[in-house]
Order: structure tokens, then sequence, then C-alpha cells
């Protein structure tokens, strides 16, 4: 089992900046990957960005260039730096861990993008 625990998010306005973080606990040696799903009303939950153990990433078309995933080893941690933020990212952004054959998910945090 793997424990998830997410911190960031909250209101910005357009063209600001949030960064979220989600600490891992429990069987952190079989994670394989590490990041961000969203999910916004009325629509399905997306892949923003991911981080395997080797380091390797891959964000979706439309956070490219304005989104940077990292992941802290020491610490556990998972971070999404959100730059130039538009309306169309607010959502609620859940942290999603891949640990051995099983996918967790964190508790979600809300992001949203308003003047």
């Amino acid at each position: 089992q793997v424990q998830l625990v997410e911190s960031g998010g909250g209101l910005v306005q357009p063209g600001g900046s949030l960064r979220l973080s989600c600490l891992a606990s429990g069987s952190i040696f079989s994670i394989r990957a590490m990041g961000w799903s969203r999910q916004a009303p009325g629509k399905q939950r997306e892949l923003v960005a991911q981080v395997t153990t080797g380091g390797s990433t891959n964000y979706a078309d439309s956070v490219k260039g304005r989104f940077t995933i990292s992941r802290d080893n020491a610490k556990n941690t998972v971070y999404l730096q959100m730059n130039s933020l538009k309306p169309e990212d607010t959502a609620l952004y859940y942290c999603r861990v891949v640990a051995g054959a099983n996918v967790y998910w964190g508790q979600g945090a809300q992001v949203t993008v308003s003047s």
C-alpha cells in the first residue's frame, strides 16, 4: 500500500503560478512512476504529467511548456510547477502513483484559475 498526501492548489489569476506537492509513504520501494491527473467538472480525468523512477517525463499536450513535473526521491515527493495558468486549467488535481501492479490516488487538490 502507498499513501499519498497532497498540498498546494488554490485560487490564482490567469497567467499566475501554483505548485502542487505530493508526499508518498508506505511501500515506496515499489513505486515505478509518480504524476498528476486532473478532472474538470463534466469532463473525464486526464493525465497531466508523469515522471518515472528512471527520470523520464511525459506531459499532456495542453500543458507542455507551462507545467513542470519533478521528483525528490530523498523526500518521496513529486511536485507539479504550474506556470502561465489558464482558466481551462481549473480542475481537481490528483496525485497518481504507480506502484507494482497498482495505481494509487491522492485526495485531490482544487486549482481554480479565475480573475
